[in-house]
């Protein structure tokens, strides 16, 4: 099968891309240089890419770029507007004033009676941040978008966990979703798109459509869609989108799951025991219908694990 010149492995193989996080690749090549590692993907923060208004700067992923090609590998850009630390600030200082209306909102996280501030995630759904933003996207797609080591974009998780301050916010947040993929779409012609979708604000079990109304729109536009974290039966994601790309693994196109370092933390609620690599990669390709699986590089299961199994399934 073949995506806008890009060769994409059928629904049954699955492409793996290493996650190296937002670090630089070019001190790890030895660890993705491997036939059946198709590249890298990498965290970019706006507030790195941006430094000044109107100021863009690329080098990181140039830098990445002239690494990559040394080996004939390809990068996967994540994009990168929200953070899960409360000293990581992810948007330019800019937008952290009041024109912007300070830019940014803390992610909180219920830690029984009290608040307890986890990252940032910056507000998207207001118009001026987001004119901002979408200049931002609109610069990046004229750069990378005819770039060959490009192999896509991916945006990253719709779940936030925010203090919901006026009734429309949901609804409004869940447009603006919309609107950036359609833009990323339009900025991005020739590569493949992928938004990671977990859950939505104010949404348990599609119960305002939002989920439904995502997948509609990621088939009919020819986006893909993926979930940032691969958890088997995982009851909450069972509840809002695993069930969905199960349903329509052959009408969405990419589907990019991640594996990331926590997986392998989670209780399968089947063994009652932690995930294996081979429970989460099948998982993975069979249920949620993976097309390409980021898969985390943290050690030691990296090399001790992931790279053993991925590696006896390429000599099949």
């Amino acid at each position: 099968m073949v995506f806008f010149g890009f060769p994409i492995a059928a629904k049954n193989i699955p492409e793996i891309y290493i996650f190296n996080g937002g670090d630089s690749i070019c001190q790890n090549l030895k660890k993705i240089n491997y036939k059946f590692i198709s590249g890298v993907q990498v965290i970019y923060k706006w507030r790195d890419l941006e430094p000044r208004k109107g100021h863009y700067n690329f080098k990181s992923i140039n830098k990445d770029i002239t690494c990559l090609k040394k080996i004939h590998k390809k990068l996967f850009i994540q994009l990168q507007d929200r953070t899960f630390n409360i000293n990581n600030i992810p948007a330019p200082d800019y937008i952290l004033e009041k024109k912007y209306d300070y830019g940014i909102q803390k992610q909180t996280d219920n830690a029984g009676k009290n608040l307890k501030g986890v990252g940032w995630v910056t507000k998207q759904w207001n118009p001026n941040v987001n004119k901002r933003y979408s200049l931002l996207v609109e610069k990046l797609g004229s750069t990378f978008n005819n770039n060959f080591y490009v192999a896509g974009i991916n945006l990253p998780e719709t779940a936030i966990d925010v203090e919901i301050t006026h009734p429309n916010f949901c609804k409004q947040y869940f447009e603006t979703t919309l609107k950036n993929l359609s833009l990323i779409k339009k900025s991005f012609p020739s590569k493949q798109i992928i938004q990671y979708v977990n859950f939505f604000p104010c949404e348990w079990d599609n119960d305002h459509n939002y989920m439904n109304r995502l997948f509609k729109y990621a088939i009919a536009n020819k986006i893909g869609l993926g979930n940032p974290d691969t958890a088997p039966f995982k009851n909450s994601q069972m509840k809002n989108s695993y069930p969905f790309f199960h349903k329509n693994k052959n009408l969405v196109f990419p589907i990019g799951v991640a594996v990331q370092s926590p997986d392998y933390t989670y209780i399968n609620p089947k063994t009652h025991r932690k995930y294996t690599i081979k429970e989460l990669y099948n998982y993975s390709k069979n249920y949620l219908g993976s097309d390409i699986i980021f898969w985390d590089a943290q050690e030691p299961q990296y090399t001790k694990k992931v790279v053993p199994f991925l590696k006896s399934l390429s000599q099949h």
